[in-house]
């Protein structure tokens, strides 16, 4: 049994939101899970909660003084579970309802960025009736649609000759209504993890997949994360900087991550921001805090720290 450790009895009871209802439930059980433990042996006194439909009534009932939020996808990253924490007064880790609802939207993202002059791949928005030619002319191949308001690249495909157009949008648009069509950026992919305004060392990732997709990110032993990520110090701290600046256009705070690629010519590309990544054994937050020297447990109640602020 973990004794509660006198330092951490400010936080008072904390709920470990996991689970939920959206295509992501498995990953966030994952993720809880490992909070969860991590906040225990810290001697926390940390819950789990499997969160369903009668979730107000779990808070309400539980007396929980704040909430560590591992939700993830709809519903539980998107700004409608940061609402109904507001309501009830519980503080949460995290950013708040606005930041959490575009950090979900890759669109309203992008277009966010586009607005403070960050630099993101050129896109198209489609639905059912675009024709895969209009795009493919605007973009050129390859390509890769995504849906709007999905993440662990649930719904993703590369294109890259026109007959798997249609296929393509088709899968995505089981997801949304509409999707995100983006030129493809050849070159290396990079991830920035933020803590408490903490930029952390970046993430090279390399996948044999044909990009990051949710096999190469949960289930694959192939893929390979480098940290240190193998770029000249001031050529970090630059994608370092800029992954700052996009985390705080879209209003992000608490802690988070920002993906981004660089080119031959070394021309970096913002994809996409996450405001609630994952913690699983396979997630990227805890390489980069372990390459600053902080322990999962260190981490966690660092993310934890955040809701108090």
């Amino acid at each position: 049994m973990n004794e509660i450790n006198e330092n951490n009895k400010k936080y008072g009871k904390v709920a470990v939101l996991m689970g939920g209802l959206s295509a992501e439930r498995e990953i966030s059980l994952k993720s809880g899970s490992a909070v969860l433990e991590a906040l225990l042996s810290g001697g926390v006194d940390a819950h789990k909660v499997d969160v369903g439909k009668d979730i107000i009534q779990q808070l309400i009932s539980g007396k929980y003084d704040r909430v560590f939020n591992m939700l993830h996808g709809r519903n539980g990253e998107d700004g409608v579970m940061q609402g109904a924490l507001e309501l009830l007064d519980l503080p949460y880790t995290g950013s708040g309802v606005l930041a959490s609802a575009i950090g979900m939207d890759k669109l309203r993202t992008k277009e966010i960025w586009l607005a403070n002059g960050l630099p993101t791949p050129e896109f198209v928005v489609v639905n059912a009736d675009t024709s895969p030619d209009e795009v493919v002319n605007k973009l050129g191949l390859p390509l890769i649609v995504k849906p709007f308001k999905e993440g662990s690249s649930i719904g993703m495909s590369k294109v890259s000759q026109l007959s798997e157009m249609k296929p393509a949008m088709d899968f995505a648009l089981q997801y949304d209504d509409d999707v995100l069509t983006e030129k493809w950026v050849e070159g290396d992919e990079y991830t920035a993890a933020i803590v408490a305004g903490e930029s952390l060392p970046l993430i090279k990732l390399e996948t044999s997949n044909t990009f990051y997709d949710f096999e190469a990110k949960y289930i694959s032993d192939a893929t390979q994360y480098h940290c240190p990520c193998g770029l000249e110090k001031e050529t970090e701290i630059k994608l370092q900087q800029l992954a700052k600046k996009a985390f705080d256009a879209v209003g992000a705070t608490g802690w988070g991550r920002v993906d981004l690629m660089v080119d031959a010519s070394g021309d970096a590309f913002l994809i996409e921001v996450n405001t609630l990544p994952g913690m699983t054994d396979h997630s990227l937050v805890p390489m980069a805090a372990k390459q600053a020297g902080n322990s999962f447990k260190t981490l966690v109640l660092k993310i934890l720290d955040t809701s108090c602020k």
